[in-house]
């Protein structure tokens, strides 16, 4: 009776795909520690160049105080270089974004790989278990035929007494693989998670959840390009939380962090999902309103305080306003906001 040898030759098929299924793991470890690593780097030099234009700065400020008549050409130069180097950081902050994006679509990718390694896996034990029944069944059969009053046969029947014990160990062998191999799936996965939450923390505001300074400049660029292409309308809002330090010190800073996250959940409400919200300081926030003019926004943002006084009776948010004109950089519109702020403010007082 023929011994199913075919058996042997699927579990080597096994192996091999378990093997590979490792090394597709491995790969993705090693391209996560090398978006880690280049964004750290980018993060250094990112810091090095800031330090280079704040000195550049204070330099051109002592320069100009040093020669006031030549103090408009000065400027202008200061004002190119500045603005310059303010599209280098933000050049460099969009490939951070660019990498992220990679990194979090790797990981979706990776997620699906593993989950169909599991799959892989179950079918594999369920198949050892099914072929070491039948095969057990025709040892047992081969067995019975030859366990016969003949001396001998007990050679053959110690033969067959320790294939059987062969293929038992490397069933275990095989299971212990595909264990292994599941755990470096699962050690892979959770440091995947960890270098997306390193990045998410970076680039986003733990206490609120909406764009930390960096990004947050990428993103209102970027929408103002993209009304500039589909020459839609697009306004900017400077948001400052009125008495925040008095709530902290009134109430703790328990009850001022429930009011910034009660801010950027009512700012949400009532903007598209679309329109970039960034956290710019302690308790000042910028964000964009595309497709609206300076009336319809400052509605809107009515419509913010009112549903900030439902949570949290006495707040209120100072909002300044400016319409994004044709060569209008962000830090022309912010200018503008700010102006207007001062305004809103004056008018109050």
């Amino acid at each position: 009776m023929e011994l199913p040898w075919r058996w042997w030759r699927r579990r080597e098929a096994d192996q091999s795909a378990s093997g590979a299924d490792q090394t597709t793991a491995d790969a993705d470890q090693s391209s996560s520690d090398t978006d880690q690593s280049v964004s750290e780097r980018d993060q250094a030099q990112a810091d090095v160049d800031q330090d280079a234009s704040d000195r550049d700065q204070a330099a051109v400020d002592r320069e100009l105080a040093a020669h006031p008549a030549s103090a408009s050409a000065e400027l202008q130069a200061h004002a190119r270089s500045r603005a310059e180097r303010a599209q280098g950081t933000l050049e460099r902050t969009a490939t951070r974004v660019v990498r992220f994006q990679v990194a979090t679509e790797r990981d979706e990718q990776a997620k699906h790989r593993d989950e169909a390694a599991r799959k892989r896996d179950r079918v594999a034990a369920e198949r050892d278990r099914v072929a070491a029944e039948e095969h057990n069944r025709q040892l047992d059969e081969v067995g019975d035929q030859l366990r016969r009053p003949d001396p001998r046969l007990s050679e053959a029947m110690e033969a067959l007494a320790g294939l059987r014990e062969k293929a038992a160990a490397q069933r275990v062998a095989a299971a212990t693989d595909r264990g292994r191999a599941a755990r470096d799936r699962e050690a892979a996965a959770a440091d995947r998670e960890h270098l997306l939450a390193d990045l998410d923390r970076a680039h986003f505001d733990e206490l609120t959840g909406a764009y930390r300074r960096g990004l947050g400049e990428v993103a209102l660029v970027h929408e103002m390009d993209r009304a500039r292409r589909s020459r839609g309308t697009l306004v900017l809002a400077y948001l400052d939380i009125d008495g925040l330090k008095e709530v902290n010190d009134r109430d703790g800073h328990a009850a001022g962090d429930s009011l910034l996250r009660a801010l950027v959940s009512a700012l949400r409400s009532r903007l598209r999902s679309y329109d970039p919200i960034v956290r710019w300081g302690g308790d000042e926030f910028l964000c964009l309103v595309s497709d609206a003019d300076l009336d319809t926004a400052r509605a809107r943002f009515t419509e913010v305080n009112e549903d900030l006084r439902q949570s949290h009776p006495g707040a209120n948010v100072a909002v300044g306003l400016a319409m994004l004109g044709h060569g209008d950089t962000l830090e022309d519109l912010l200018a503008s906001a700010d102006r207007d702020l001062l305004e809103v403010r004056r008018q109050r007082a």
